[in-house]
């Protein structure tokens, strides 16, 4: 067994002197004093290691997880069922144990799921190429906004405030270092206005024009409008799509959509108190060589046998820097496969049949809280697994009787508002008890 071995005055020194620096106080005196800790950190005594599992235990234990309330939470993020399924098959060490595939040939089982993953994601969004993942939904967006950078080097993007706030914040960040500008275009209704988006400036220096379906108050957008004055302008349109809810609602592809993107912790991944997930991504053939990441394709080999192969991997570590489309050092290959396992065991007609599911449960809902006097829809628009309500009464009491009698009612986004979400875990009986909770609360 190897041991530690702390550094020594006399290494100290030497490394100093190959910097030039004569101390370790001169090496970071540019950092402000009111910066540095004096004198040893505050820091408790030790504790065993019984001690510290009982410490962490109590930590675990102020989580509430959603096998112990009811919850109606969603903005995003699920409480989908995953079939033990997923797990038996992911937890396979050929699957488990890999890192990203530097000699990505050798491993025909891992290319051959990443192939299949994406044939899933391209029949979902109705787009042509689709790549291996990348980290999450919040990314996929930004990095489809640098996509659409690269693709007509213009200056702004105009988003819908319909897509997820985090994904905005996530592309603001990232569009600052490029030098655009991202200008959030107010919902009307409930959804995307075509005539707000000509206000706002559609013009000939928008990049790309991102919208989400359903949008973040789980209303459906009518695409095609949006595609069409978009693309009359040059710019790309940007569709971030809840991949379940395409069970139901026709491929942002087929209406004209350049990139799909979305977050994939519904198929199949666990809410694991916020993840990791993974985020998928799918272009037009004519945006292929803009595509983040990596791109599993299939070939023959040199006796005719089928093959995988990784066709393209525009990523910094692979190519000159200034030529690559993204800085994604892994993918989230593991989640990916969850989320194609997932998609496989539900069958194409099972995820139809899902979608109807969560359809008509959430119509049930909607219906039963607006009846409840003092609660009212924020828009009247039509809704798949989520749905956006204004409370006028005390709000906080209502999420205190609530959380009494185990149930989180939902994401609150606004002062007076709640986002509702459905999914197959949650019953009939689940929603009749949030609506008579949140009624005595009113009452």
């Amino acid at each position: 067994m190897s041991r530690y071995t702390a550094v020594t005055d006399a290494d100290l020194g030497e490394m100093l002197a190959t910097i030039g620096v004569g101390s370790v106080e001169e090496l970071f005196a540019d950092v402000p004093a009111g910066l540095r800790v004096e004198g040893p950190l505050a820091l408790d005594d030790g504790l065993s290691e019984q001690e510290v599992y009982g410490e962490l235990a109590a930590l675990a234990q102020r989580n509430l997880s959603t096998d112990e309330q009811i919850t109606f939470l969603g903005a995003g993020m699920y409480d989908s069922y995953v079939p033990a399924l997923v797990d038996s098959i992911t937890a396979r060490a050929e699957f488990l144990t890999p890192y990203t595939p530097y000699q990505p040939e050798v491993s025909q089982g891992g290319l051959q799921a990443m192939f299949e993953y994406q044939t899933a994601i391209c029949e979902l969004t109705g787009l042509p190429v689709a790549n291996a993942s990348v980290y999450e939904g919040p990314s996929a967006v930004a990095a489809a906004g640098y996509l659409a950078k690269l693709h007509n080097g213009r200056s702004r993007f105009l988003v819908s405030a319909g897509v997820h706030p985090h994904a905005v914040e996530s592309l603001a960040t990232l569009a600052h270092g490029w030098g655009m500008t991202v200008e959030v275009v107010e919902l009307r209704d409930g959804v995307t206005s075509v005539e707000a988006l000509r206000q706002a400036g559609l013009d000939e220096d928008v990049s790309a024009v991102i919208v989400s379906q359903p949008n973040f108050l789980g209303a459906v957008e009518r695409l095609a409008p949006i595609v069409d004055v978009a693309h009359r302008s040059g710019a790309l349109v940007v569709c971030a799509a809840d991949p379940v809810s395409l069970g139901l609602l026709q491929a942002p592809g087929a209406q004209g959509v350049d990139v799909v993107v979305g977050e994939g912790q519904t198929l199949g991944n666990h809410l694991n108190f916020g993840g990791p997930s993974f985020g998928f991504f799918a272009v037009t053939e004519e945006l292929i060589r803009r595509l983040p990441g990596r791109l599993v394709g299939q070939t023959r080999d040199a006796e005719g046998k089928r093959g995988y192969v990784l066709t393209l991997q525009t990523r910094e570590q692979h190519i000159r820097r200034e030529k690559a489309t993204s800085n994604i050092c892994t993918a989230q290959a593991l989640n990916a496969l969850a989320g194609v396992i997932y998609l496989s065991w539900l069958g194409r007609q099972g995820l139809v049949e899902l979608a109807e599911l969560l359809a008509q449960r959430t119509a049930y809902a909607r219906e039963r809280l607006a009846a409840i006097p003092g609660v009212t829809p924020v828009h009247q628009q039509p809704v798949v697994r989520e749905f956006a309500i204004r409370i006028d009464g005390d709000v906080d009491a209502v999420l205190a009787r609530c959380r009494a009698a185990g149930i989180n009612p939902g994401y609150r986004y606004a002062e007076d508002c709640l986002l509702v979400a459905i999914t197959e875990k949650r019953t009939r009986t689940h929603i009749d008890l949030l609506v008579d909770t949140i009624a005595e609360a009113l009452a």
